[in-house]
């Protein structure tokens, strides 16, 4: 794989050129800018920017999404902020738009073909495919043991892809006598040659036991039956040591910047 190259191709495919992640959200070109619109339960935000934007393109893009969102009556967007976007004082200009920075993740890419695809589990745990609401369930509780987080979004999420887009989407639930210990998605974006690895998460007393690997390695499979050339992830501090040492290498960092209008 050849790092330049790819990143380019991902800008391309999977930015610049973005598909709706799930039923009834749009994505649209607003002058400079790729954005995502939906409900207050979906994900909303600004997904690409364009190459060479000047600082005062920049503020006039940041604002005129700040009035798109929040004319709407949506709480909160996010801006996908990459290391390589224009300007370089983008991040300062969000900020100062108010927006919040949150923890920065690494841009992870692999090819499919290098990547492990042997299912090796715990003893105990089996995995479940996620196909009906006790399915989705499960893995909300697995995602809120591990994160720490509340589901109720990714429910909704989860809930509509499978209602009105399984052929794209894959949800896991991995089970240790019945009670969920882990889960994880994948996003399937056909005429693109990437599919998306998202929310793998293994609640505490079961990290460092290779469910998460074996998550990913059940996913790899699948991408490479479905013809899909490459694997990314924005990866967390946590999972992006598992994921180099499987074969993925660092295109990028990612910074989400929050712009919120409720506490």
């Amino acid at each position: 794989m050849r790092p330049l190259e790819t990143l380019a191709l991902f800008d391309r495919e999977m930015r610049e050129h973005a598909r709706p992640d799930g039923p009834g959200v749009r994505v649209d070109r607003a002058g400079p800018v790729v954005r995502q619109t939906g409900g207050a339960d979906d994900w909303n935000g600004v997904v690409w920017t364009a190459p060479g934007l000047s600082p005062a393109a920049a503020r006039a893009a940041i604002t005129a999404q700040i009035e798109h969102y929040t004319a709407l009556g949506l709480g909160e967007f996010e801006w996908k902020r990459y290391a390589h976007d224009d300007p370089a004082s983008l991040g300062e200009l969000l900020t100062a738009a108010g927006f919040g920075a949150e923890p920065p993740e690494t841009l992870l890419v692999a090819l499919v073909a290098d990547l492990a695809t042997d299912v090796r589990l715990p003893e105990g745990v089996r995995l479940q495919t996620v196909t009906d609401a006790a399915g989705v369930d499960l893995m909300v509780r697995a995602h809120e043991s591990a994160f720490g987080t509340d589901g109720s979004r990714l429910r909704h999420q989860v809930l509509a892809r499978l209602a009105g887009d399984p052929g794209t989407f894959v949800a896991l639930v991995a089970l240790a006598d019945g009670e969920p210990v882990s889960s994880a998605r994948m996003e399937l974006h056909p005429g693109t040659g990437f599919a998306g690895l998202w929310g793998g998460g293994t609640v505490e007393r079961w990290r460092g036991r290779g469910v998460y690997r074996a998550l990913v390695a059940h996913r790899a499979a699948l991408a490479a039956e479905r013809g899909y050339r490459y694997l990314q992830a924005d990866a967390t501090d946590r999972s992006a040591p598992i994921l180099r040492r499987l074969g993925f290498s660092a295109l990028s960092t990612v910074t989400p910047y929050m712009y919120r209008t409720t506490p």
